[in-house]
C-alpha cells in the first residue's frame, strides 16, 4: 500500500513549460536536459572515434539512442534519489571488492598415480564380474 506524500513541495516537478502559450510538445526535467546533452556529447565522441560521419541518419540514431539511455538513466532519478547518489552508488558498486572467484587447477600426471593392488583373498570370493564392477564403480560392488 502507498500513503500519499505528506509534504506538498514533491508534488511539484522542476520542468521548464516554455513560454507562456508556447509550450514544449513534452515535459522534461531539467536534469533530463543536463543528462541528454551528455548522453548526446558522449556518443558523438564514439561515434567520430569508430569513423561514422556526421550525417542525417547518424544524427537521428543518435538523438534516439540518447532519448533511450536518458529515460534509462532517469527512471531510478527523483527527489529522493538525486544523480549524484546514483552515479556514486553506481562508482561505489564496481569499485566495490569482490571475492575471488577462480578455482585452484591441478594436473595429474599419469607416471605419479600408483595402483594399488587388491587384497589376496578378496577377489577371489567375489569373482571376476564382481571385481570388474569394483573396478568400474569406485570399489563399491
Amino acid at each position: 500500500m502507498r500513503l500519499p506524500v505528506d509534504d506538498e513541495i514533491y508534488n511539484v516537478n522542476a520542468v521548464w513549460l516554455g513560454p507562456p502559450g508556447k509550450t514544449l510538445p513534452f515535459r522534461a526535467r531539467y536534469v533530463a536536459y543536463a543528462v541528454g546533452a551528455t548522453v548526446f556529447v558522449l556518443l558523438q565522441i564514439v561515434e567520430r572515434r569508430l569513423g561514422i560521419g556526421v550525417s542525417f541518419f547518424a544524427l537521428a540514431y543518435t538523438l534516439l539512442v540518447t532519448v533511450g539511455v536518458t529515460k534509462l538513466v532517469l527512471g531510478v532519478v527523483d527527489h529522493d534519489r538525486p544523480l549524484g547518489a546514483v552515479l556514486r552508488g553506481l562508482v561505489n558498486e564496481v569499485n566495490a571488492p569482490r571475492a575471488q572467484t577462480r578455482g585452484t587447477t591441478s594436473t595429474i600426471r599419469p607416471a605419479r598415480v600408483r595402483a594399488v593392488p587388491p587384497r589376496p583373498g578378496r577377489a577371489a570370493r567375489r569373482g571376476r564380474h564382481a571385481e570388474a564392477a569394483a573396478v568400474t564403480h569406485g570399489g563399491a560392488a
